[in-house]
């Protein structure tokens, strides 16, 4: 019987540049998805509630004022704090700043990045990271390229177009469960994927976990990937 995490880090600290203009007057989880009248905050944190969390510490720097304000409004599914950054710690030293103000640090927890659109089991998530008895298990995605493929028989004719194919390259969703250690692992400041993850796989406590098959995922980098995540969203 697994127990499965019900508090979780939000990084929703970045300036977002490449959304501009979007973003020259919130951070980026604060944009809203065309056509649903909600920030992209406001889906993670009901996806959250909706998997068993609790409790969320948003990691906020860039704007973060924007953030509290919609956070102290809106009607939330959850209890929600913010962890404010008066000075950039970086990806690592945010997040070990922000999960100082978990709820319970002798338990396991979630992080998601802030600008990613995403549905899928959390708890099968975390029951995979139990059984593999991982420090920290990182979702993991497989997006559409954004061109055209051109496949080839061996004589170097074109056989046939695949339009936007599959990556054949898992690549990290920004979704993860980390154990109750992992805390301490991380920086004071800097980057974790550039320090705490690569010693953690080089001990085997680093874990992958594929999204399932059908599984909804976008990361919100552009505006195209706002026109795209509201098309998906009509679609569905």
């Amino acid at each position: 019987m697994h127990t499965y995490p019900t508090q979780a880090v939000i990084l929703a600290g970045g300036q977002g540049s490449r959304l501009r203009p979007y973003t020259d007057d919130r951070p980026k989880p604060m944009v809203e998805i065309p056509g649903t009248g909600t920030p992209i905050i406001g889906h993670q944190l009901s996806w959250l509630a909706a998997e068993g969390v609790t409790d969320a510490v948003v990691s906020c720097g860039h704007l973060a004022e924007v953030l509290q304000e919609w956070l102290a409004e809106a009607v939330l599914p959850l209890r929600v704090t913010t962890a404010v950054e008066s000075e950039p710690l970086g990806r690592g030293g945010g997040l070990k700043y922000a999960a100082a103000r978990l709820p319970d640090p002798s338990e396991p927890w979630y992080a998601t990045n802030g600008d990613i659109w995403t549905r899928f089991s959390l708890r099968e998530m975390a029951a995979f990271h139990a059984e593999r008895d991982a420090t920290a298990t990182l979702a993991l995605a497989r997006p559409r390229i954004p061109w055209g493929a051109v496949e080839t028989d061996a004589f170097g004719h074109i056989t046939d177009f695949i339009e936007s194919p599959p990556s054949p390259y898992l690549i990290n969703a920004g979704v993860y469960v980390f154990s109750p250690a992992f805390t301490a692992l991380l920086p004071e400041r800097g980057d974790h994927e550039r320090t705490t993850f690569p010693r953690l796989a080089r001990e085997r406590r680093l874990a992958g976990y594929p999204l399932p098959h059908g599984a909804y995922w976008r990361a919100i980098d552009t505006a195209k990937d706002l026109a795209e995540a509201a098309k998906e969203l009509d679609g569905r």
